[in-house]
């Protein structure tokens, strides 16, 4: 019968708490609890330690358990072939005994029972049949210091084999030592490991290796003995005492790397609140910076020292149009240098780059990304870092492009004063000049009139002479009518409008310039649309402005070799209300100038030009609520073509009369490219 070993009871571990850790990134548990990781960690190494503690403290003593049990069943097998030797030396007593008539005397010297009683044997006795005691060895009668009585002076309780007397009857009876039997037969270094007892069922020691009760911490365990001892067992305990897990020295190291642990998280964790407020105060002061920054309309970029922009903020990057992680991380060429300025902004790059940057700043110009030009003012300084030591440099940008234009445009607006004061000074004496020239325009008149009376109180004038004078007179009044109509419109009196057949005013402009175009060899082809309808205009002014325009193309057509056409056409424009008069030619065109540019006060392309038939044209066309414009032709040279509004029924229109005394001077003949 065997008995399970004494293990102590096993403590409970505690749980640790479990870390929180980060998900897909996002955050759980704060950064608040990030100190208590390295402890968490630790109580996690810990519990790894104390997990493989129990299981090896519990390997450990069933290693032990197996080996006791092996030393018992071997310790208990040497015992019962002890003990079965022993009787069978008592059977071969017995045997010889039967074999041979032994006196009692003889028996006391026999060889074998003398062997026995040097060994463990306490006594031997014999026993006849009737259970009387025929001799026994040592006799009780002997002293207890007799030679024969060395035996039973040994404590513990003595044990007996017995065997029967063959042939005689009776018994043969052996009392052994027991504690003699275990010094003899358990070996020494079983002996140095274990205590070794023999028990009885009731728990009474038999025999021991050593003296006292077995302690509680021991680990022991008990084995029945055989047949030659059926009511012993034999009791083995363990010398070396079981020390619990939580009582050896790796516990307390563990206890003492847990303190450091907990006093390390505990500095940490003051560390990192002190941390976390300096990166509080640090992200609002951030804040506060990127938030002025953005507040600011001036740019900002920062570039290490070999040119590469590693800052820039929102206001510059809004201001060329890209995002700033666009930007950081370039290296020159710049995507927003003008690609026809590269060569020049590499060289004022080098130069900043070297430190001599204009300490007042310098005027640039930048590219857009939509492909627009800036005008900037950049100042550049020093970029220094915590150390004092020249990392890069710092520049600010200021966007001056709104400045630029507004300059540009008080100077245009300086330039254009400046023709205002000349065209009124140009009114002035067209005005004198007018006023001036009404008198002798007069007297021509007067002249004229007197001589043709006087011709035609002859009876036979020379009809030539006779034409002559008229046309001479004829001219003179029409000379007189347009100084008028120049005055008036100088003056800015309203053009006197009436009904006139837009056809007839543009013959009568051309018949002007008959000589003009002989003298330059141009080619007329004139489509005048006879179902025009009336037009509401000053007859005189819209007869200048088309003379104008064919005097201009026949200029142009003078410089042209080969074939010179000159094209004057009427037509409906498409709304119905307004006639359109165009001109057109063959010649060089207009050399990519608007409109807009040629009708400008001043502007010529010719020589002797003022530069003010074009703009005179375009303000008699307006004021008809008119409109004057010019392109080029499709096949080379200039279209110019003006309108004129149509006579309505409910038009009220004052036919002012024209007195030929009314006189003013001429206009000078302007080119279709501009006038002087």
């Amino acid at each position: 019968m065997s008995s399970p070993l004494s293990v102590p009871p096993r403590p409970e571990l505690a749980v640790p708490p479990r870390p929180r850790f980060k998900l897909l990134g996002r955050r759980i548990g704060g950064p608040r609890s990030l100190w208590a990781w390295p402890l968490l960690l630790s109580l996690v190494f810990v519990a790894g330690v104390l997990a493989w503690m129990i299981r090896s403290d519990a390997d450990d003593r069933e290693a032990r358990r197996a080996e006791l049990i092996t030393d018992a069943l071997t310790l208990e097998s040497q015992l019962s072939g002890a003990l079965d030797v022993e009787t069978a030396r008592l059977k071969a007593l017995a045997d010889d005994m039967g074999a041979h008539r032994i006196t009692p005397d003889a028996f006391a010297r026999h060889a074998l029972v003398l062997d026995g009683l040097r060994r463990f044997w306490v006594s031997v006795t014999w026993v006849n049949a009737q259970g009387r005691i025929v001799a026994q060895v040592p006799d009780d009668a002997l002293p207890p210091n007799a030679p024969l009585r060395a035996g039973n002076s040994e404590r513990g309780i003595a044990g007996h084999l017995s065997v029967a007397l063959p042939n005689r009857g009776g018994l043969l009876i052996a009392r052994y030592s027991s504690v003699n039997l275990l010094r003899q037969r358990v070996p020494w270094w079983l002996a140095r490991k274990y205590d070794v007892r023999l028990v009885d069922t009731s728990d009474d020691i038999i025999a021991s290796t050593v003296d006292g009760e077995r302690a509680f911490d021991q680990l022991w365990y008990r084995k029945a003995m055989g047949p030659s001892m059926a009511q012993g067992w034999l009791e083995l305990a363990s010398r070396e005492r079981l020390v619990p897990w939580w009582r050896t020295l790796p516990m307390a190291l563990m206890g003492g790397f847990l303190l450091l642990v907990a006093g390390a998280s505990w500095m940490l964790r003051r560390q990192m609140l002190a941390v976390e407020r300096a990166e509080e105060a640090w992200r609002t002061e951030a804040a506060w910076r990127t938030a002025m920054e953005d507040s600011l309309a001036v740019g900002l970029r920062a570039r290490d020292l070999e040119g590469r922009l590693v800052y820039v903020n929102k206001t510059m990057a809004d201001m060329l149009g890209y995002q700033p992680e666009e930007l950081i991380g370039v290296m020159p060429p710049m995507p927003y240098w003008l690609p026809d300025e590269i060569d020049q902004s590499m060289r004022r790059h080098l130069r900043n780059m070297a430190g001599q940057a204009p300490r007042e700043g310098y005027e640039s110009r930048w590219q857009h990304r939509d492909g627009h030009v800036l005008e900037v003012m950049i100042f550049e300084a020093r970029l220094v870092d915590a150390q004092g030591r020249h990392i890069g440099w710092m520049a600010s940008v200021l966007n001056i492009t709104e400045r630029k234009r507004l300059e540009e445009r008080e100077r245009r607006q300086a330039d254009t004063m400046a023709h205002h004061s000349r065209l009124t000074m140009l009114g002035e004496v067209a005005s004198t000049l007018a006023h001036e020239l009404n008198q002798p325009l007069s007297a021509i008149t007067s002249y004229n009139a007197g001589v043709l009376n006087a011709l035609q109180r002859h009876a036979e004038p020379d009809p030539l002479l006779l034409g002559a004078l008229q046309r001479l007179g004829e001219q003179a009044a029409h000379a007189g009518r347009i100084v008028k109509r120049i005055r008036e419109f100088l003056t800015r009196r309203e053009p006197q409008r009436e009904q006139g057949d837009i056809n007839q005013i543009v013959r009568a402009a051309v018949d002007l310039q008959r000589r003009d175009m002989t003298r330059h060899g141009v080619s007329l082809a004139l489509q005048l649309d006879s179902s025009l309808p009336p037009v509401l205009v000053d007859p005189i002014l819209i007869e200048q402005v088309a003379a104008n325009l064919v005097r201009n193309a026949c200029d142009a057509l003078g410089t042209k070799p080969g074939v010179r056409l000159l094209q004057v056409m009427t037509a409906l424009a498409p709304d119905g209300r307004f006639v359109k008069v165009q001109v057109s030619d063959n010649g060089p065109g207009l050399g990519g100038q608007t409109i807009e540019t040629l009708c400008a006060p001043f502007f010529s392309t010719k020589a002797e030009g003022m530069g003010m038939g074009l703009a005179i044209c375009r303000s008699i066309v307006e004021l008809h609520y008119g409109a004057l414009d010019a392109e080029e032709a499709p096949g080379g040279g200039a279209v110019f073509s003006f309108t004129v509004p149509c006579w309505q029924e409910n038009d009220h229109h004052d036919s002012g009369h024209h007195d030929s005394d009314e006189l003013a001077g001429d206009d000078e003949p302007t080119s279709q490219k501009g006038s002087p």
